[in-house]
């Protein structure tokens, strides 16, 4: 006949002090979600900050020429509306902002404006096409609300989840090593462009964003995201890039100037 354990060691072995918060709901080893907003906020992104391009220099210093969508995974059906692109057509239907939409407008070279709304509204300003994104950190996307460039944005401050993948700009220093710091996932857009040359997304597009702030050696502070579009129309795979951005001191050299389709 087998040995029966006492009640007291079958606990300690079901219950290891480390598994306990976990079970029990409390205790220093429980995982919390990071407050919302401005007072959970791991990283300071306000500030004015200036687009530093490091890649695709062609298609985002200039307009591309038309038909030119390489390394854009377009379906058949984005082929056709590249192709019959036409910038008159655009600013003669008052759509010249059709390539500063939120999937796009963080490769608008150009320079940002990052505040504070309100302690759950991070706001995003743009010199280049005067526009103008709210992060939501509570709340839910209003229902029916009509399509918009900047769509709904609704953000989190990540905690423990893996950072994306991507080459970091040379000498730069993560500053949170564990985790993204913000995510973004943006819903209810119009349709527009990706590219200034007519390359498309729909209004089915779902936009994921994460940013990352980083140090350099020399005190420079800059900050990357990776931009991922799903778009179930016109893309055969999500688009993914990144766009880096280098603090500045203040408002010197901010020009706002609006959307132009050339």
């Amino acid at each position: 006949m087998k040995r029966l354990l006492p009640l007291a060691i079958l606990f300690v072995y079901c219950v290891s002090p480390g598994s306990m918060p976990a079970q029990l709901g409390g205790g220093p080893g429980r995982a919390s979600a990071p407050m919302p907003g401005k007072a959970g906020a791991p990283i300071d992104l306000t500030g004015y900050w200036v687009s530093v391009v490091t890649e695709d220099w062609r298609w985002r210093m200039i307009t591309p020429l038309k038909g030119d969508a390489a390394s854009v995974p377009t379906t058949a059906a984005a082929r056709k509306l590249i192709d019959a692109w036409d910038p008159a057509k655009d600013e003669a239907a008052g759509t010249q902002c059709k390539a500063y939409g939120a999937a796009a407008i963080m490769r608008v070279p150009g320079r940002l404006h990052i505040s504070w709304q309100d302690d759950l509204t991070l706001k995003i300003e743009t010199d280049a096409g005067e526009q103008t994104r709210l992060m939501h950190f509570a709340g839910e996307p209003p229902q029916g609300a009509a399509p918009s460039w900047q769509g709904y944005s609704a953000a989190k401050w990540e905690s423990g989840a893996p950072a994306v993948a991507a080459q970091l700009p040379l000498g730069l220093v993560r500053v949170n090593q564990k985790s993204r710091s913000l995510e973004v996932v943006t819903t209810q857009l119009r349709a527009g462009y990706l590219r200034k040359n007519g390359v498309p997304y729909s209004d089915k597009t779902v936009l994921k964003e994460y940013y990352d702030l980083f140090n350099e050696p020399n005190g420079d502070i800059w900050f990357m995201v990776t931009t991922i579009v799903d778009d179930p129309v016109y893309l055969a795979a999500p688009f993914v890039t990144t766009s880096n951005f280098k603090r500045i001191a203040d408002s010197s050299g901010w020009d706002p100037v609006p959307c132009s389709a050339r």
